[in-house]
């Protein structure tokens, strides 16, 4: 059967490998460097941090905007849980908006109705690779003076108006490399901030609050007079899983080429269902398809049928609304539509057009 997910690793020289292990910097340095300069080009930012993993990464960016217990944060349930847990993890109040049943994207009109007083900032998760109406909620965002993160968890190398995820205007973007998207680093992540002023400020406590510049003396001591002002984290990835995204970086444009035929190669089939429909695009997007989304009007059957014909169908998450720990657990007319019908197929780079 052909996976809705598979790890991509390239070929590796075995003295690349032992170089680095035995070279007695096994954490963030040459390797973490070039791999942060590549993403920069690729995606055309100016601020970007690797980070360890994107539970990580998502906790700095909580910290960074200095957010606290009790606090309010606005989010779509239609996500990966790992999107959300750093909320619980935080003691953030979540409050839930609905989702475009055609798309599965945020609600414009429904996120303003959720506002409060209250909100310290919006979550706008891009399921699946598929991106939301980005101008539309940032400047929800910006009529009430609230940052908006854009959830790239899925969504690394999705384009929206011709520019790639983490430069389209949003105040932060924050990416997942664990093992099954594209690079992988076998875990990992990476922030992206517009502002100089927040990126250095998260640079720091991806470090444990540490301004590596200052924290020793001139004969190698810690410093007694530099502070430790912010909480932090581990969060500086290792060499070798930089150097792993690094190689990976090399040949992203070849295995996003591959997913894109095989998504159009997918689009001629499906029109030719009238029980199967391809996700609607928002205006103005292009998604990395990670994974191919369909609607289906019967979702247990469609999935049964893909697996019979050799293809793994799934939902790929469940509705995070679903769960205690958010402690709201409001049904949403949008999410609920959405999740009935929506079904991933494989579009990777393993797949073969032929086998569509």
């Amino acid at each position: 059967m052909v996976p809705i997910y598979k790890p991509y690793m390239p070929k590796f020289i075995d003295s690349e490998i032992n170089e680095i292990l035995y070279s007695g910097q096994l954490s963030y340095g040459k390797y973490g460097r070039k791999f942060e300069e590549q993403l920069k080009v690729f995606i055309g930012c100016e601020y970007l941090l690797s980070i360890s993993s994107y539970n990580v990464a998502m906790l700095i960016v909580l910290s960074t905007f200095g957010l606290q217990f009790g606090d309010e944060v606005i989010a779509s349930p239609v996500s990966c849980l790992a999107s959300n847990q750093p909320f619980a993890v935080k003691g953030l109040k979540v409050v839930w908006v609905d989702v475009d049943p055609k798309t599965g994207s945020m609600c414009p009109d429904d996120l303003k109705s959720k506002i409060t007083k209250n909100t310290k900032a919006i979550f706008h998760n891009h399921f699946c690779g598929y991106l939301g109406d980005i101008d539309a909620i940032n400047s929800i965002g910006k009529e009430f003076g609230i940052p908006v993160v854009d959830d790239g968890i899925e969504a690394f190398a999705s384009q929206y108006k011709g520019n790639k995820l983490g430069n389209v205007g949003t105040d932060v973007t924050v990416f997942s490399f664990q093992t099954v998207r594209l690079p992988n680093t076998i875990d990992g992540g990476a922030i992206v901030f517009k502002d100089k002023e927040l990126y250095e400020k998260a640079l720091l406590i991806r470090d444990y609050g540490i301004d590596r510049k200052n924290f020793r003396t001139i004969n190698g001591e810690i410093n007694p007079v530099c502070d430790i002002k912010l909480e932090g984290y581990a969060g500086l990835m290792s060499e070798l899983n930089s150097f792993i995204g690094a190689k990976q970086m090399d040949e992203i444009e070849k295995l996003l080429t591959l997913q894109k035929n095989n998504a159009e190669t997918w689009n001629k089939k499906i029109a030719e269902c009238d029980t199967i429909y391809s996700l609607k695009l928002t205006a103005n997007t292009i998604p990395n398809y990670w994974v191919y989304g369909t609607l289906c009007k019967n979702k247990p059957e469609a999935i049964q049928n893909f697996k019979k014909n050799g293809f793994y169908a799934t939902g790929v998450h469940i509705n995070n609304n679903l769960y205690s720990i958010f402690q709201d657990k409001n049904s949403l007319r949008g999410v609920n539509q959405f999740m009935d019908q929506f079904v991933a197929i494989p579009s990777g780079w393993w797949l073969n057009i032929t086998d569509i």
